[in-house]
């Protein structure tokens, strides 16, 4: 018997841990005043989670690895002006469905203005009235938790409830820059189901998608880390993304997700691979291109020619790009 599709866990896709109803919200609130802070600390700390900066630098950084809910942000402040912080955010692609708040004692209309030019969703003068802020807070929370959930449909594949192509590719181009900027490691696996048209063939397309949505599970459960990330690439295809993995760990998990389906013997009657359902698995990295002008694309196409040279090599096995070595 098939069990039936699992939804994708929160934490796998962009936003739904601030849709999530148990979720304290984040703030972050940038300020190079100590009294500000202290007083929107006192207004928003009973039940929201406060994170504190006190420069630009320093609020890009904490968005970047915190990923607050919203940023109650000052306008002056020295070094790097908050239409900055607003703009630098507002270009990164992790960071620019932050909502952002401007605090600060400008009230007219030409800095509102530039504020909501620069992608602000609110502009409110000094001094503050607590309830006010709140008020408003709690209404871009909201507007915010329901374009998450939004996104996140967007972002899942209606049949086997992982992430789809397009997630994949817009994960991908994020990973890919970050990698680069850092020079850290990335891997892609490419995984194909083996002799799946014959499945198909056999038991019809209500069993195959039943199946498909069986070996999504299977090898979702295989990834270790939250940030690795499955999706469904095309038909019986999937892909995984793995950032800040070595050639030599992605091997593992491929070898493992191998391992993993064919442990659950899910019948394939017409494979000429086993006599349980099998995938086909090929892996890259960063560390296999050789080119310095490589893309994100070559990295995927490694992945496939690794993929390809697997069902040649019999399917039901793993093949990766070998390291380059300089």
């Amino acid at each position: 018997m098939i069990d039936p599709p699992v939804p994708a866990p929160a934490a796998a896709l962009p936003g739904a841990e601030a849709a999530h109803s148990s979720h304290r919200p984040r703030l972050l609130v940038v300020d190079d005043q100590p009294l500000n802070i202290q007083t929107l600390y006192q207004a928003f700390s009973a039940d929201h989670q406060v994170f504190m900066a006190t420069g630009g630098e320093q609020a890009l950084a904490l968005c970047v690895n915190l990923k607050p809910d919203l940023v109650l942000l000052d306008v002056m402040m020295p070094g790097m002006d908050g239409f900055e912080v607003c703009r630098r955010l507002k270009t990164d692609p992790d960071c620019r469905e932050i909502p952002i708040i401007f605090v600060t004692a400008h009230d007219d209309a030409e800095a509102e203005t530039r504020g909501l030019d620069a992608g602000a969703v609110d502009f409110i003068s000094k001094p503050i009235n607590p309830a006010v802020v709140r008020a408003r807070v709690r209404t871009h929370l909201t507007l915010k938790a329901q374009a998450d959930l939004l996104r996140q449909w967007v972002y899942i594949d209606g049949l086997t409830g992982v992430g789809n192509r397009r997630y994949f590719d817009e994960r991908l181009a994020s990973e890919w820059g970050r990698a680069r900027r850092g020079s850290r490691p990335l891997c892609v696996l490419m995984i194909d189901v083996d002799r799946f048209k014959r499945y198909n063939d056999r038991h019809g397309h209500q069993a195959g998608d039943a199946c498909l949505r069986q070996i999504a599970v299977t090898l979702r459960e295989g990834l270790r880390r939250p940030a690795d990330l499955l999706a469904r690439y095309g038909g019986e295809e999937f892909a995984c993304l793995l950032p800040e993995t070595e050639l030599a760990g992605a091997i593992i998990v491929a070898n493992d997700l191998e391992r993993r389906l064919r442990s659950k013997a899910f019948p394939h009657q017409d494979s000429d691979v086993a006599p349980v359902t099998t995938i086909s698995v090929g892996v890259a990295g960063t560390q296999s291109l050789s080119a310095t002008g490589a893309t994100a694309a070559d990295l995927v196409a490694e992945a496939d020619r690794q993929l390809y040279a697997a069902k040649q090599a019999g399917r039901g096995r793993v093949c990766a790009a070998p390291q380059f070595a300089g």
